[in-house]
């Protein structure tokens, strides 16, 4: 009966996480780029109620008598699908359809890396620079901060789908001004360690960045202009999973209540 009181309590700390998990997905339901997580479980050890063998000359059981010690959550894996196409009046959002992932400098001029491309040109001494709404630089292909030269007028910038930035020439059309965005993929998205808000950075489970400008990528991604990605957290599907770990936390309890239960009626025994 003590058994079934570790076990019954390591299951509730599991579906507790499950619920932490869910809860994050529905606050994010409309975080720009955020991608949904699910909890993955595993059985913890097992332990052996009686010997492999019956008889005194040692045949084989035909089955085991084994009983589980209850579950743990073996991982939050984050499931990088594509969110829908959200419309916007700004001609420096951008949406990836695909697999790739901007770049930024943090603070500490590491790299980090976003499906958030809500972008703005933040005006300088030598020009406007691309960065998030934190202002961290938006990286070019080549690795360094998007910069526009100082004579270039941001709301006049277009980019194709490859990311190339083009400005319109004398007759009109939109010229390329030899600066891309920067595009990168993961061989191993799920392992890309979270650094907070949208940001993600990269780890030996993700693998190392490919450049979708110089690597072997497969298949590249296309930039929208003028577009951002909305979350891929399905409402519906969260919810339903909500009241299955609520369920199954209540099973828990249970299953703590009637252990206590026997015990008391156990204690409660008279010769």
């Amino acid at each position: 009966m003590l058994r079934s009181l570790y076990t019954a309590a390591a299951g509730m700390m599991s579906q507790q996480t499950h619920v932490d998990v869910i809860a994050n997905n529905l606050a994010n339901v409309n975080t720009v780029g955020y991608k949904a997580e699910s909890t993955e479980f595993k059985s913890l050890l097992y332990q052996d109620l009686q010997a492999r063998t019956t008889t005194a000359n040692g045949e084989f059981k035909p089955v085991s008598a084994q009983v589980g010690l209850g579950s743990r959550v073996a991982s939050i894996t984050s499931h990088y699908t594509q969110g829908s196409a959200n419309s916007t009046e700004s001609n420096t959002d951008f949406m990836i359809d695909g697999k790739g992932f901007f770049a930024v400098m943090n603070l500490n001029g590491g790299t980090y890396y976003t499906r958030n491309g809500n972008f703005y040109f933040a005006e300088g001494a030598e020009g406007s620079m691309l960065c998030t709404d934190d202002g961290y630089p938006v990286l070019s292909a080549d690795g360094a901060p998007i910069v526009l030269p100082a004579d270039y007028q941001p709301i006049n910038i277009s980019v194709d789908a490859d990311g190339v930035l083009c400005y319109p020439d004398e007759s009109g059309n939109a010229m390329p001004i030899g600066i891309q965005i920067g595009v990168f993929q993961f061989p191993n998205p799920s392992g890309l360690s979270k650094a907070g808000g949208t940001y993600l950075e990269e780890s030996d489970a993700s693998g190392l960045p490919l450049n979708e400008a110089y690597d072997d990528v497969g298949k590249k991604s296309k930039l929208k202009q003028g577009y951002l990605e909305a979350s891929n957290v399905n409402v519906a599907t969260e919810m339903v999973n909500l009241i299955t770990a609520q369920r199954a936390y209540e099973l828990c309890s249970k299953a703590i209540t009637t252990s206590d239960t026997m015990m008391e009626q156990a204690n409660n025994l008279k010769r």
